[in-house]
Order: structure tokens, then sequence, then C-alpha cells
């Protein structure tokens, strides 16, 4: 383990009014974002809860905690042991490596492809055991920063991908990424916005089963949704002791549906923060919110499944933290909730989402 503990500042400490927030229900969720951090000093006439005010945006702070690439694992499992520890509050960043472990380089070509392992697929940085994290709890992740590599590539793998009976022959294509670039050149004409953020984070189940990262599942693990990226907050429900939070796969640029097999995959710096939630409403599988909307996930089998999960679980918000009957609610999802396919490769899951506009419901 690679291991660098940063003593925060004093102008960082969290004032005991917000420290309260955060053990508060989920339906506080504006006190919580403002929670994350004050690195303001006292007496700057800044805005804070405690003047009745809400920063509409949390300032980043610096890193208390750094994991190394070589910080990894690639199963989900309750018995993966920790490589850190941290307080709730935390603010960690990590690097991750792209998803073959080494296996693919810059110089690799389209013959490499068919000797890729999949059994060394998807390093995640972690796990991180968060104190006070206790089944029936919701640990909440800040994505504060992240930023791509010097590289990224996207493949076909003969077998896998939503077309795989009428895309037969391997590919590979890769790129290379100087600071300050904003798109990926797929040809002189084409270019991809650059939009990263990690395929898979999560936390672990309740299982001592070595369990392939390649689904998603309640805990997260492959989610593959490109709408977790930094500004966002990301709530997993908590199985075992300590969350044990995980983080990797990390995408340059995606669409949704992921429906190639692959995304541009590239190594990653992440700085990301962890607060335990206590006394809320629990969630089935992971949700999570921006600025601009509050977002459901689920996974199943089959896409219709996994919509119809979707719907029921932004009714089940919309209910506990807006006070709509289930009746309005499923109206309200009808007329403003944006389904979304997250991805559709992930066998034998795919992931819908379903976003609804805060501004819709007068946040």
């Amino acid at each position: 383990m690679t291991l660098t503990h940063l003593t925060p500042s004093d102008s960082c400490i969290m004032p005991a009014s917000r420290r309260a927030a955060v053990g508060r229900p989920v339906a506080t969720l504006a006190l919580l974002l403002a929670s994350w951090t004050s690195c303001t000093p006292a007496g700057d006439g800044a805005d804070s809860p405690e003047t009745g005010a809400v920063p509409s945006k949390p300032e980043a702070r610096a890193p208390d905690y750094r994991l190394s690439a070589d910080d990894t694992h690639n199963r989900f499992s309750a018995t993966i042991e920790p490589v850190l520890r941290v307080p709730s509050g935390a603010v960690i960043e990590v690097f991750t490596k792209e998803a073959t472990d080494g296996q693919l380089t810059p110089e690799s070509t389209a013959e490499d492809i068919v000797s890729v392992a999949f059994d060394p697929i998807h390093p995640l940085t972690g796990p991180v055991f968060v104190d006070g994290a206790e089944p029936g709890d919701v640990l909440a992740v800040r994505l504060h920063e992240i930023e791509i590599g010097e590289w990224g590539w996207t493949a076909i793998f003969p077998g896998f991908g939503f077309l795989a009976d009428e895309f037969t022959e391997p590919y590979l294509k890769t790129w290379r990424f100087a600071g300050g670039d904003t798109v990926a050149r797929l040809s002189d004409r084409i270019a991809i916005p650059l939009h990263p953020f990690a395929g898979v984070m999560g936390v672990a189940p309740p299982t001592d089963s070595m369990l392939s990262t390649i689904p998603p599942r309640a805990n997260g693990g492959n989610m593959d949704n490109r709408h977790l990226t930094a500004g966002t907050t990301v709530y997993f429900p908590v199985f075992v002791e300590g969350a044990l939070f995980s983080i990797g796969d990390t995408h340059a640029a995606q669409g949704d549906g992921e429906v190639s097999g692959t995304a541009i995959e590239a190594p990653m710096r992440i700085v990301y923060q962890v607060n335990v939630i206590k006394g809320g409403r629990s969630l089935p599988e992971p949700q999570y919110e921006t600025d601009e909307y509050y977002a459901v996930t689920a996974f199943a089998p089959t896409i219709d499944e996994a919509a119809r999960k979707a719907t029921r679980y932004m009714i089940d918000y919309l209910t506990a933290e807006h006070g709509l009957s289930r009746a309005d609610a499923y109206v309200l999802a009808s007329l403003a909730g944006d389904l979304k396919i997250s991805e559709v490769v992930d066998v034998p899951h795919v992931l819908v989402s379903m976003h609804m506009p805060k501004s819709v419901l007068g946040l």
C-alpha cells in the first residue's frame, strides 16, 4: 500500500452545525451539500448555513489522504481488506489504472485485443473503510475533481458488446491526451467531447464471495453512468461495516448505453469526499444528484425491467422527500422525469437511470 496522510488546515474544519446536518435524513440534501467543505476562514463574511444561506456549490478542499494506482483490487467482496481507513468527511485523492490493468498500452494494436484476459479487468483503487459507516446507513460520495491521464483506448472485443453477433473482428483505437484537451478526435472531422467519469464505483456487497466487477448491482459497481462526473454526489446503500468504497474503470468519454462495450478507457486522477448519513431514507440502489437534478439508478436483466424499477424508485423519492401522493409522483415522473439507458453491455445486468430536474421541484 502507498499511502500519504495530509493534515487538513484549521480553516477546513467543519462547523458543529454542519456536522449535525450530515447525520440527518437525505431530505436535508441542501445542508449536506453545504457541509462538504468550508475552507473559508471564519469572519470573511461568506454565506453559510449559520446565516441562513446555503452555498449553491461547495468549494473543493485539499486532500487529506492519497492512494496510488498500485492500491487496487478487481473484485467486490466484504472480505477484501481496506487499504485506507478515514473518518466521515475525509477528502481522498486517488489515481486509477485503465481498465485492462496494463494489458493494453499506447503502442498496442488490434492484434493485441485477442490476448487480453478478462480476469484482471477493472482494477479498482481501494477499498476505503469509512469510520462510522454501518449496514443501513448511506455513504455520500462527492466527486470534486476528475482529471484524464495521458492516453486512452477504445476497443471492440469479439463476443462482447450490444451487437456482438454483428461485429466479430477485433478493433482498437488509442488516443494521446495533453493538458487542456477538450476533445478526442476520431478523425480530422469528428471530435468527441471529453467528459471524464468513473465507470465503476461502489461499496462492498454483503457477501464473502469474490464477485466479478462486470455487472452493476445494488452496491453500485460497473454502472457505466456517464453522468457521474465532477460536481456529482452519489449516494450508496451501506451493506458492511466501513462501507469499503472503491473506484475505477475511468472513462474519458462515453455515450449513454456504451453500446460497443467500451468507452475511452483511460487512467485518471480523482478527488472525492465521503460522508456517512445516518437515520435517513434507506436506498435500495445508488442514487445521485447535481445542482440541476436528482436521479435514481436501477439494474435488471432487461431494459424494460430496469426502467420500471427506476420509475418506482423515483416515485419513492418524490413521495418520501417531497410529500407527493404516489399518483401525483407517478404523473410527475411521466411529465418531467427523464429515463436514461446508462449501459446495455455489462451482462447479466443493464442499468437505467431517471433524472428529475430540481427546477421542477422548486429547489
